[in-house]
């Protein structure tokens, strides 16, 4: 559970990445930078959609996005691994096109990302759910909001089927809970919980 080594990869296995601006610098400035970096995973993750013949994808299938949140300075995703193909490579991508795309907009060069994204195994169900509430609870967690429906920058919503968005495969998670108002409630219950330093220092960024 506490393995951050990225090369430890495995089909079926899931992973909780992560990874922030260089020098703790945003990486999302406004909007249309969280839909660039969005658009970038879908075109991986649903490589079949994509028109765009002159982005090489990888293999679709290869990953179950499960959850995920991105805060202005950092992203959180909760990623299954379904082929051998290894995380890193989805993330590679992904980070390196939000790079040059990033890059170029804002006339800057060097890295945008800090060193190399973080993962964390995660071989424990309950350890599971918890992330997914932990994910989601960032941008209140923060300050950011102080109602998490509010926050469009993660699969919140998605979880409570106000949104139509496919990117999630959220039945693993919600097929553990009665319905989606005991989900919402789990999540919402753990707020106290997770701003609590002791419970947020297994998570933290460093």
């Amino acid at each position: 559970m506490n393995n951050r080594d990225y090369k430890n990869c495995s089909p079926g296995e899931f992973y909780h990445i992560y990874n922030r601006g260089n020098a703790k610098n945003d990486i999302f400035i406004n909007d249309e930078d969280f839909k660039f970096f969005l658009l970038r995973l879908r075109q991986n993750l649903f490589p079949d959609e994509d028109s765009n013949n002159r982005i090489q994808h990888l293999p679709k299938g290869s990953f179950s996005l499960i959850s995920y949140c991105l805060m202005p300075n950092h992203f959180h995703f909760i990623i299954k691994q379904n082929s051998e193909i290894p995380t890193s490579k989805l993330i590679l991508k992904v980070c390196t096109s939000y790079s040059k795309y990033f890059n170029k907009k804002y006339e800057r060069v060097g890295h945008v990302f800090q060193d190399r994204f973080k993962q964390v195994h995660i071989n424990d169900n309950s350890y599971l759910i918890w992330l997914v509430a932990y994910v989601h609870q960032n941008p209140k967690v923060t300050g950011l909001i102080k109602n998490l429906k509010d926050y469009p920058w993660s699969s919140y919503r998605d979880f409570l089927g106000e949104r139509g968005d496919n990117l999630c495969d959220k039945e693993i998670i919600l097929s553990q809970f009665k319905n989606i108002k005991d989900f919402e409630s789990f999540v919402e219950d753990s707020y106290d919980i997770i701003q609590d330093k002791k419970s947020l220092d297994q998570f933290m960024m460093d």
